[in-house]
Order: C-alpha cells, then structure tokens, then sequence
C-alpha cells in the first residue's frame, strides 16, 4: 500500500489545532471536577440540614434517646422527585435507633464534625454525610450519629450543566478558530501554490530563473539553490550544445574530404596511385584524429569541468622542462632549436598535472608548428613578485597584429594567410585550461622583435 505523501498545509494545521484540541479535554476535565465539586459543597449543605432535622425528632425516654419520626414527616425528609435518600440514627453506645438499617457503617467512626465521602447502598453509588449531633437544642451530650446517603442524580446534572456552559462556548470558540487557521493557512500557502503551478506548467526546455516575487523567506533559500541549479543546468546544456555544433563544423569537411579520397582510390588501376592516394588518406586520418582529440579536450575543458579537476602541488619548473623534453624529437625534426630556461627552485602552484600538461603541449606545438625551419622556440619558468610565477613560450613564427591577438583565444579563430595544417583550437584549449587553474594568458611579441611570446601567469601555492 503507498503511504500518503506528507503535506505541509495537514502538518501546518496539525500542529495548530492539535494543541487546541488537547487543552480542550484538559479544559473539560478541569471543568468537570470544579463542577462535580461545586455541585457536591451545594448538595452536601442538603444533606447536613436533613441530617439535622432527623436529630431534632430524637427524645430522651429517661436516660435512653429514642427515634420519634412519623411515617409522614420522613416521606417530607426523604422523599426526592430525582435521587433516593437514606437515612439511619445510631446512638452513642452505637445501638441501631431507626432508618434503614443496611446503610453501611460508617467508615470514620464518630466524627467531630460533619464528615461527606462517596459510598454504596443497594449497589448504587451513593454521596455519604455522617455527623455526631446533640439530642434537643443543647449542644452538649449525649449525641446520636446521623447518617443520610443520596444518590447522585441531582449531582450529576448540576455538574455536565455547568460543565455544559464552560465548555460550550469554548467548543464554539475552537470551531471557529479552526476556521481562521485553515483560511489563513491556506492564504499563506497560496505563494507554494503558485510556485508549484509556476514550475508545473514550465517547458522542459525553459531553464530560465524561478521568480522569485512573493516567495516567502522560508522557501527563498530553496529557489535560489533550484535557480541556481537550473543555472547550470543551462550552461551545461550550452557546453553540450556548443560542442555538438562545433564538432558538426569541424568532422563535416575531413569527413567529406576521406570519402573523395576513397573514391578516388577506388578508380584507381595504378599501384602507384594507389598507394599515393592511401598517403593521402593516412594524413587526411591523422589531421581527423588530431580533430577529434582537440575537440575532447575542448570538451573536457569546460568551464563547468571544475568537478573533474584534481588540484595539487605541483612545481611549474619541472613539469615544463619534463613537457619540453617530449618534443625534442619534434623539434628536431623540423630543425627547431627547442630551449629551456627554468628557475633556480622550484615553482609550487596547485594544478591538475594532465591538464597542465596539455597546455604546455598544445603552446609548443603551436610554437613549433608556425616556426619556420631554423628558428628557434624557449621554454620558460620564472617567479614573477612574491605570488605568482610565469610559463612563456617564445618562438619565431609570423608575428601576430595586435588587432588579432585579442580573437587568437576565441574558437576556430585563424590567421589569414596560414599554411599550417590547424583546426584553431589549441590556443582555445590553452584559455580553457589557464582559466580551469585561475591564471591569465596573454600575448605579446618576442623580446628580439622576431616571432610572438604567450606568457601564463599562475598564483604560487601558500607556504
């Protein structure tokens, strides 16, 4: 069976008209036993006043006292239209002088002073007074014990009466009460309602803030954290849109340009051909992968990719002469005179080692793809003031009009006039990253006038 759902209006008014609903039986029972005691102290006063009125009708014959009570002025005494009246006189030596002679004992023997207590005569509950009384007006011995017992109709009623008229106006108050609470509750409500509608009706595709407008403060917290998450939500969607769409730009014209070369090796009869139209494939496959990995790594290197990073200490110095050293073979290859100049200690920054490791890579091989034959490209870690340091790569290619230099970080962005082989994304992936690790990138021209610097400052760890 599915549990019902907890609902704030039905805990809301729980928690409001619970305690009313309690301090009303509270109030009933308090009301009650003030009744049933107000209602016993009027009765009881009945009782004592009947009880002497018997005593009056005891005589002395000589030495003994003796009951003189007519049939009819008992019938006056006890007679009641609601409840039975018992009565029985005792004398001082505890000889039985009349009444009803299965009233009980009493149970406190000869009390000096009226005594009222709650017995039981014939099986029904019964309001006890035992009194020790003086026979005719003195006030002195010998005295006789009178006892009368009633029973508790006339009590009862009296008490839920005034029960009656203490509670039902506060059943009435309750009743009412109840009503302002569940309007006002509902009222106040009313905002979580629209908010529930606001958010209901909204298009899976609208990712836009919440309004926030009559919110109340208690669920203010709630929104701002949902807006935020919708926020990025949003921005993730957009890395993931951007990146669908760049990689849709960029794999359609290699993609295209493998087909023509297959095709074209397919009408191909000369081995010669053939084997030159394969070349041509092999490279063509090889510019494709290069593609593909940078854009993965443009991908990887979102600004929203900060969960994914592993920060920590790292020293600049050694890992850029590490990096370096990889591309000697490059380097070499095209006759590049590949340098390193580090600092004299090391360079603690906190970084993810992969990720700065494709920076360094993608600045030398952009440095080293633009160079021309015998130039040269330095490597170069230094402190810079007393918290942060600086990664710069020099290099000898065409120089870069400062009109560009601002767009050379954007996507795909290339120079007019290149012939190197590029997708325009490496730079773009060196912002990333350099963001990714809060430092900065900029670009200017070489120290001798020849080529362009890139230069990355990054904080240095605290001590």
């Amino acid at each position: 069976m599915r549990r019902s759902e907890p609902r704030l209006q039905r805990k809301l008014l729980a928690w409001l008209l619970g305690p009313l609903a309690v301090l009303l039986v509270l109030d009933t029972a308090a009301a009650y036993w003030s009744s049933w005691r107000f209602s016993n102290l009027a009765y009881d006063r009945a009782l004592h006043e009947i009880g002497r009125e018997i005593a009056l009708h005891v005589k002395l014959d000589g030495t003994r006292p003796r009951l003189e009570l007519s049939e009819a002025a008992a019938n006056i005494l006890v007679v009641d239209q609601e409840d039975q009246l018992f009565y029985r006189v005792l004398g001082d030596d505890g000889a039985d002088l009349g009444g009803d002679p299965q009233l009980p004992a009493p149970r406190t023997g000869k009390p000096a002073k009226p005594d009222f207590y709650g017995d039981t005569v014939r099986g029904e509950p019964v309001r006890m007074m035992v009194a020790s009384m003086p026979i005719g007006p003195d006030a002195g011995p010998p005295l006789v014990l009178v006892q009368v017992a009633e029973t508790l109709n006339k009590r009862e009623r009296l008490a839920w009466e005034m029960v009656a008229n203490v509670v039902l106006p506060q059943l009435l108050l309750i009743v009412m009460a109840t009503a302002v609470v569940w309007f006002g509750v509902s009222r106040g409500l009313e905002p979580l309602q629209r908010l529930r509608r606001a958010v209901s009706d909204r298009s899976h595709l609208d990712l836009s803030p919440i309004d926030t407008h009559d919110v109340p403060g208690e669920v203010r917290p709630l929104v701002d954290e949902v807006n935020e998450l919708m926020a990025r939500l949003g921005r993730t969607f957009d890395f993931q849109n951007r990146f669908v769409a760049d990689a849709a730009h960029q794999l359609k014209t290699p993609v295209s340009g493998l087909k023509a070369q297959i095709e074209l090796a397919l009408r191909e009869s000369d081995p010669q051909r053939v084997r030159h139209s394969l070349a041509q494939l092999y490279l063509s496959a090889d510019r494709l992968s290069r593609l593909v990995r940078q854009l993965l790594s443009l991908a990887r290197n979102e600004p929203g990719a900060l969960d994914s990073m592993q920060l920590q200490p790292l020293d600049l110095n050694a890992h850029a002469l590490e990096v370096s050293m990889e591309w000697a073979p490059q380097a070499i290859k095209r006759n590049i005179d590949l340098g390193f100049e580090g600092a004299d200690h090391p360079l603690m920054i906190d970084a993810d080692r992969d990720r700065l490791r494709e920076l360094v890579n993608n600045l030398i091989d952009n440095a080293i793809r633009y160079s021309q034959p015998g130039g040269r490209v330095t490597v170069q870690a230094g402190q810079i003031g007393s918290d942060q340091c600086r990664l710069a790569i020099s290099d000898d290619g065409p120089r870069i009009p400062v009109e560009e230099r601002a767009r050379i970080f954007e996507r795909f962005h290339r120079l007019l006039g290149t012939q190197e082989d590029g997708s325009g994304l490496g730079l773009a992936i060196v912002s990333e990253i350099a963001t990714l690790h809060g430092a900065r990138i900029t670009l200017e021209e070489d120290a001798d006038g020849v080529g362009n610097t890139f230069s990355v400052f990054f904080p240095l760890r605290a001590a």
